[in-house]
């Protein structure tokens, strides 16, 4: 057919083409294909995988790439990297994608570091370990033998491990001070080793002292002022330690005034939070306003008592296990087992080690001493990260 009678027969086809309604469109066209060989449906092909197959990723520019990225789960991000070259290295080049799914993991971000190869290299470490908190593997455990009797109590800080019982000191003020089973607090000389004072109002043995600096502001305190926290049975009180070594009590706190409910002895103070397990569960209070902020309802609180707790996870323990509990959720992301050891009502006989990963994790932070307790045989049983997550 020449040229000149092929475009005139093209365009009537066309004028009735477009009259056709849908169906009849679709009639037409499979009678086309049914009739076309291999060179048409060829040529059929690549013009279709051109028009309805369209790589958005290839065709869009960055920024619009990027957001539509964000709205991808991890898992399918990593998927769409396997698709083609072109696509890993888009999907890889978007910083503040695979920043978001750290994020969402619990973990910190430097937002100095705008390297995505490198968050995504954090976020599958991060995958790995949180999947290894779920099936059990992200601990390992070890022991220190040398104590002839009972071992009653654990102290630990800047990671030295050591037996003794409810203390803290702060080499700024040149201060120590303790907790007694004779109901008081005492203040030392850190360099002397004299007594500078002895605090009251305790109705049980003190279980557990912080000196902390405030990092709030209220009407009886400034940041930056020296606290200390004494806990027993049933109450927190709080104390304005300075300068000035003779002090009386800011503030007393207690979850219920019915005494068969009692305060485990875990206590935590950061300067801008309390924190404290007790019989109904872990209570959080605001250090500004000392108002309570949030109470963890658990299955067995009587049981389940609080190791440390930071601004993303929570360590907790009872008889048999270890737990991770995501504070976003309050959902339990792992446990590890534990030894049959002694639980001292005290709280002394057990603590958590490295605590900065409760913050969330950072890549680095996963590592070192996470639970250590005495142990029947005298013996101090560790549970530590496992290197390399």
């Amino acid at each position: 057919m020449e040229k000149t009678v092929f475009e005139g027969w093209l365009e009537s086809v066309s004028a009735t083409f477009l009259t056709l309604n849908d169906q009849q469109r679709n009639q037409s066209l499979d009678h086309l294909i049914s009739l076309s060989g291999a060179a048409q449906l060829r040529h059929l092909s690549n013009g279709l995988e051109t028009l309805l197959k369209r790589d958005f990723l290839r065709l869009l520019p960055l920024e619009l790439a990027f957001y539509l990225l964000r709205w991808l789960d991890p898992q399918t991000l990593l998927t769409c990297c396997l698709v083609c070259k072109q696509w890993n290295k888009v999907i890889n080049s978007c910083t503040e994608v695979w920043q978001g799914v750290c994020r969402e993991l619990g973990w910190k971000i430097d937002e100095t570091i705008q390297n995505a190869s490198h968050w995504k290299g954090v976020y599958l470490k991060a995958k790995l370990r949180m999947m290894q908190l779920k099936d059990q593997e992200a601990f390992e455990t070890s022991s220190l033998i040398g104590h002839s009797a009972r071992v009653y109590a654990l102290y630990y800080k800047d990671g030295l491990l050591c037996t003794v019982f409810s203390v803290d000191y702060n080499d700024e003020l040149d201060v120590l001070v303790s907790g007694s089973a004779d109901f008081s607090v005492k203040v030392w000389a850190l360099s002397a080793g004299a007594c500078l004072n002895t605090l009251t109002g305790h109705t049980e043995w003190v279980t557990k002292v912080i000196l902390q600096k405030s990092e709030v502001e209220s009407m009886v305190h400034s940041p930056g002022d020296y606290i200390l926290l004494s806990a027993d049975k049933y109450e927190i009180k709080v104390w304005p330690l300075g300068r000035e070594i003779n002090c009386k009590c800011l503030k007393t706190l207690s979850v219920s005034e019915d005494r068969s409910i009692s305060l485990q002895p875990r206590l935590q103070f950061d300067g801008r939070y309390i924190v404290c397990s007790s019989d109904l569960g872990v209570y959080q209070w605001d250090f500004a306003s000392f108002e309570i902020l949030r109470v963890i309802k658990m299955q067995d609180p009587a049981n389940l008592s609080l190791l440390s707790f930071g601004e993303v996870f929570a360590l907790l323990f009872d008889n048999h296990f270890l737990y991770v509990m995501d504070l976003r959720t309050e959902a339990i992301s792992g446990r590890w087992p534990l030894p049959a050891y002694r639980k001292s009502k005290r709280g002394s006989s057990f603590l958590a080690g490295v605590t900065s990963w409760l913050n969330g994790l950072d890549g680095g932070n996963d590592s070192g001493l996470v639970f250590a307790t005495s142990m029947p045989d005298h013996s101090i049983h560790l549970v530590l990260w496992k290197e390399n997550g």
